[in-house]
């Protein structure tokens, strides 16, 4: 099979088998087009581990970042693990490909008193009883009190969320469905707005159905509207020129570890696939933990 051909055939594989997302499954396209690019659209069976050497150092000398170099390398990996599984190729090259070591970014984390005098202010705001203040308040509560990822937000329909028992049932990557809690002041901003908000939102279009948070025009929400809130209201409590909604899943997950949450209770909250996504938040909350000893103790 053609590279090109079995390039294709992965993709869908990735679609209707393993259920990633499009996003993800764009993601791995564009990284293997890359490999398609460099070696050209030979056999599989052609593509050695010199072809894959070669294309991983072309990347590095036009200065692709060292994240970049290390997902393709795990692109590839997956193509040519499936092309085995599938007996298009006898042996699989990828197999001694070394994944450069990826450096360590850690998130952005809002303080806990920030995001408090923030929510205070949109908390007061929303009490004016405008629709749009109501959604935004109850949409930041919500993202920083179940700690949802912005597409799993997005994704929200009425009925997902139970006021009563305070939790939301959310879609996260790979179809993956899971229930998250989310803490009384979240409860309270999501009921003013399903009562005084979303009605009056809803009315001005016919496209709303059962999405829980509509835009201007009574639509379900956007993940670029809900970026755009974050960026106006939660990068300036940050202190930051530019911050997106992952910012808050970040400071979610590093306040409940700071508070004394298990790590894989963390974990099922945050939908993380494996317990190392999630123990960076311990790094996150240690790095924390010196700074203030760094700060207090006098023999530091």
């Amino acid at each position: 099979m053609q590279l090109l051909r079995a390039i294709d055939a992965f993709g869908a594989h990735l679609e209707t088998v393993r259920r990633l997302s499009p996003a993800t499954v764009r993601a791995y396209r564009a990284d293997l087009a890359d490999l398609a690019d460099a070696v050209g659209d030979r056999e599989l069976a052609d593509v050695d581990l010199d072809a894959l050497r070669d294309w991983l150092w072309r990347a590095t000398q036009r200065g692709d970042a060292r994240s970049t170099v290390a997902r393709r390398t795990s692109s590839a990996r997956a193509l040519f693990r499936w092309a085995r599984e599938e007996g298009l190729i006898g042996v699989d090259p990828s197999l001694r490909l070394v994944t450069p070591k990826r450096g360590r970014t850690l998130p952005h984390v809002a303080a806990a008193p920030a995001l408090d005098e923030l929510l205070r202010r949109m908390a007061a705001a929303a009490a004016d009883g405008d629709p749009l203040a109501l959604r935004d308040h109850a949409l930041i509560e919500l993202l920083y009190g179940a700690g949802v990822r912005v597409s799993e937000l997005c994704g929200l329909d009425v009925d997902d969320v139970d006021l009563d028992r305070a939790t939301a049932r959310v879609v996260g990557k790979g179809a993956k469905e899971r229930v998250v809690p989310f803490g009384a002041p979240a409860a309270r901003a999501v009921g003013a707005y399903l009562t005084r908000g979303r009605p009056a939102l809803a009315a001005r279009g016919d496209g709303a159905g059962a999405a829980l948070f509509l835009g201007a025009r009574g639509r379900r929400v956007g993940p670029r509207t809900v970026y755009e809130l974050v960026a106006r209201t939660v990068a300036p409590a940050m202190g930051v020129e530019t911050v997106g909604p992952h910012a808050l899943r970040h400071s979610a997950a590093t306040h409940l570890l700071d508070g004394g949450a298990d790590l894989r209770a963390v974990q099922e909250i945050l939908g993380h696939a494996s317990l190392g996504t999630t123990q960076i938040y311990t790094h996150v909350s240690s790095e924390r933990l010196a700074a203030a000893y760094r700060l207090a103790h006098p023999r530091a």
